[in-house]
C-alpha cells in the first residue's frame, strides 16, 4: 500500500488526506465570576449588571462598605440615573463617602474637608509670617549694604602725607605718627 492511496484512519472519510483535519472548536460554557456586589447580595450576576464594572470580584470590601451606608437599591438607582461616563467617578465617590462615614458617622467627608481647610488656613498664615520676616531681613540687609557703601568723609588736605596707611586700619607705624595724629585731632576740636 503506497502513501498516496492511504486513507485518513482517524476519520472514516474515504478521501485521502495529506494533513490532519482541524478539530471543531469545543464550546465550553463561559463562566463569569459574579461581581462583588452580586456575591454579597447572593444573586446571579447577569451580563448587564450595573454594578459589575465598578465593583469587581477582587474588591468586595468596597461594595460592603458602600452597601452598609447607602444600601444596594440606592446605589443601583443612583448609578442608573447617571450617564455611563460619570458612573465610575460616582461609584468611587460613594465608596469614599462610605469610608469617611465609617470613620466619622456625623460629618463624613465634610468633616475631612473642614479639617483640611483649617490646616490650609494655618499654613497660609504661617507662610504670611515667614514672608514678612523675610521682607524685614531683606530690608535690614539693604540698609546694611547702603551704610557700608557710603563713601568716607574726605580727609583734610595733606593728611595722607603725614600719616601712613596703617592709620586707616587703626594702627600707627611709630610713636611720632601717633603724637602727630593726636595733635591734629586737638586742632580739629579747638
Amino acid at each position: 500500500m503506497d502513501a498516496s492511496n492511504t486513507f485518513c484512519r482517524s476519520t472514516s472519510s474515504p478521501f485521502p488526506s495529506t494533513s490532519p483535519l482541524p478539530k471543531p472548536p469545543i464550546h465550553h460554557p463561559v463562566v463569569h465570576s459574579p461581581c462583588a456586589a452580586c456575591k454579597i447580595l447572593r444573586r446571579r450576576c447577569s451580563g448587564g449588571c450595573v454594578l459589575a464594572p465598578y465593583f469587581p470580584p477582587t474588591e468586595p470590601l468596597e461594595f460592603t462598605t458602600a452597601h452598609r451606608v447607602f444600601g444596594a437599591s440606592n446605589i443601583i438607582k443612583f448609578l442608573q440615573e447617571l450617564p455611563e461616563i460619570q458612573r465610575a467617578d460616582a461609584a468611587s465617590s460613594l465608596v469614599y463617602e462610605a469610608n469617611a462615614r465609617a470613620r466619622d458617622p456625623v460629618y463624613g467627608s465634610a468633616g475631612i474637608i473642614y479639617q483640611l481647610q483649617r490646616q490650609a488656613e494655618g499654613l497660609q498664615s504661617q507662610l504670611a509670617r515667614v514672608r514678612a520676616e523675610l521682607a524685614a531681613m531683606q530690608a535690614q540687609h539693604e540698609n546694611l549694604i547702603s551704610i557700608l557703601s557710603v563713601k568716607p568723609w574726605p580727609f583734610p588736605a595733606g593728611f595722607e602725607e603725614h600719616y601712613s596707611p596703617y592709620m586707616y586700619r587703626g594702627g600707627f607705624s611709630s610713636l611720632d605718627e601717633y603724637s602727630q595724629a593726636s595733635m591734629w585731632e586737638e586742632s580739629l576740636w579747638a
